[in-house]
């Protein structure tokens, strides 16, 4: 259980500094500026005081019970402060520091090291090469992040803390919030796997999305993702997909990042949604925090410029989405009140003279559509074009329906008010079609995920003796791979139908 990290009750920052510009003062500075309530211990033999409280020499020194450390030291230094941590109970710590793993052979040998200890004493630790932790529900930042961001329901895991400062900075910028921020660093000891799997049992994580360089242990990946995703979506950045991808991520954080193949089947086992791009990842959490899942697949456009229209359509044909057809009562309606030149058939388009009032009587007459299970309002911004009215009709007629809605209000200047009213309600905007289709693709496959049977494990009958003494062979014989003859006697020896066949010799 990680509980210790998301919610700890006091913590304790080794490596505290009094000079502003240093790492350990900012960690510091953080934590009371983010409102964390519980207590808070300096640790620095060299200073009295920092930042206004009472500073301690070491961790053996702490008044009270502590649950969290965060170590800001040298790379040579950590060994003794996670030792310290096992000897006083604190059964947690984030090691901050670098000059481990990523840095060469010595800094690898330093970090097992460090694990050991720290397995000897009891104590989880996050990192290290990390950026910290934040968790909004509990007023904790524990980070050298620029500030806090706003409170949300997005879980945001990164193993690059460079890569997790700029995405801070972002969701703050667009109002996203974020119920947690964590830092793997170079995951010596707690993996994403085990994290997400902490983020899904918290009430106030309606989405993990992370960003991955490589997964170290696959098969317990796939098999706790499988769980969670029945539960929370799951969105994943995976870079490193190219052969020079893939160097640059042995160089980061001294991982190997395997075959993108593999990722791309793993995530589909496991019902993981992977987004080709941070953006893309924020575009489809926005939606899946924020929106109820279609109950079915019909979608419907309502629109007042038709050629975005068309845009969507076409996102939708490329996504495997499906246009619903709307019923005879629907478009005889819409046929009462809308300009003879209207498109009444799905897509809905009112024309671009269109106000508020036209709008909203589209929308409202769409929504009550039983094949309707999702919304999708496009405008743009023409002189007629009542932006902020409009957005707060779509807000009415989502709450009223409880169906799934989508925005696109497309431009800027003319429609930024307009976009804090659906944000502000709960709406996701997004300023182009296809990145709105694309979320509501998304939406839809988890459903899908969350409706899939869970899959049965199979016994076979395999002769492990047989495998064993072909892989003998080739060992004796120094061979670097295995030819097909004998792969094929491998999988079928393992239970696998696999094609009667023989060598050929001339």
């Amino acid at each position: 259980m990680l509980e210790h990290f998301l919610s700890p009750n006091a913590v304790a920052v080794v490596g505290a500094a009094r000079s502003t510009s240093k790492v350990g003062h900012i960690v510091l500075r953080n934590l009371i500026d983010g409102g964390f309530p519980g207590p808070l211990y300096p640790v620095n033999p060299h200073a009295d005081e920092i930042t206004g409280l009472k500073a301690f020499a070491s961790l053996r020194e702490l008044p009270g019970p502590c649950d969290l450390a965060v170590i800001v030291l040298p790379a040579q230094d950590v060994l003794a402060a996670v030792a310290d941590c096992g000897e006083v109970g604190i059964p947690a710590a984030i090691i901050i520091s670098a000059g481990f793993k990523e840095s060469g052979p010595a800094g690898g040998a330093l970090e097992r090291t460090v694990v050991e200890e720290a397995r000897r004493g009891g104590v989880r630790i996050l990192g290290p090469n990390c950026l910290g932790l934040i968790a909004t529900r509990s007023a904790l930042n524990a980070s050298f992040a620029g500030a806090m961001p706003p409170p949300g329901s997005i879980a945001f895991i990164s193993q690059s803390g460079a890569l997790g400062t700029a995405i801070l900075d972002y969701a703050s910028g667009e109002g996203i919030g974020l119920s947690h921020f964590a830092s793997l660093g170079n995951r010596a000891d707690v993996s994403e796997s085990e994290l997400m799997s902490a983020l899904a049992d918290d009430p106030s994580v309606n989405v993990i999305a992370a960003y991955v360089e490589s997964i170290d242990d696959g098969e317990s990946f796939v098999r706790q993702a499988s769980e969670i995703t029945k539960r929370v979506p799951m969105i994943v950045v995976k870079s490193g997909r190219s052969d020079a991808g893939a160097r640059a991520v042995s160089s980061h954080t001294g991982s190997l990042a395997g075959s993108d193949a593999a990722y791309d089947a793993a995530f589909r086992k496991a019902g993981v949604l992977r987004a080709a791009s941070v953006q893309e990842l924020f575009d489809l959490a926005s939606g899946l925090s924020r929106q109820p899942m279609p109950s079915g697949p019909g979608i419907a456009i309502v629109t007042n410029a038709g050629g975005p229209a068309v845009m969507a359509t076409d996102a939708c044909e490329d996504t495997g989405l499906s246009l619903a057809s709307l019923e005879t009562e629907t478009i005889t309606a819409l046929k009462e009140r809308l300009p003879a030149a209207a498109a009444l058939y799905n897509p809905v388009d009112v024309l671009g003279d269109a106000d508020a009032e036209r709008f909203a009587f589209a929308l409202d007459v769409v929504a009550r559509d039983p094949g309707v299970h999702a919304l999708l309002a496009i405008l743009t911004p023409q002189a007629m074009t009542e932006a902020v009215r409009t957005a707060e009709e779509l807000v009415r007629v989502s709450r009223e329906s409880g169906k799934t809605t989508l925005a696109c209000f497309m431009g800027h200047d003319s429609v930024r008010e307009a976009w804090s009213v659906l944000r502000s309600a709960g709406i996701p905007q997004y300023s182009f079609p296809e990145r709105a289709v694309a979320t509501l693709a998304a939406m839809q496959r988890h459903t899908s995920t969350r409706s899939a049977p869970s899959g049965v494990p199979v016994s076979v009958d395999s002769d492990q003796e047989a495998i064993r003494v072909i892989l003998a062979e080739h060992q004796a014989a120094h061979r670097l791979f295995v030819t097909e003859q004998h792969a094929a006697d491998i999988v079928s020896a393992a239970g696998v139908s696999v094609p009667r066949g023989t060598v050929a010799r001339d």
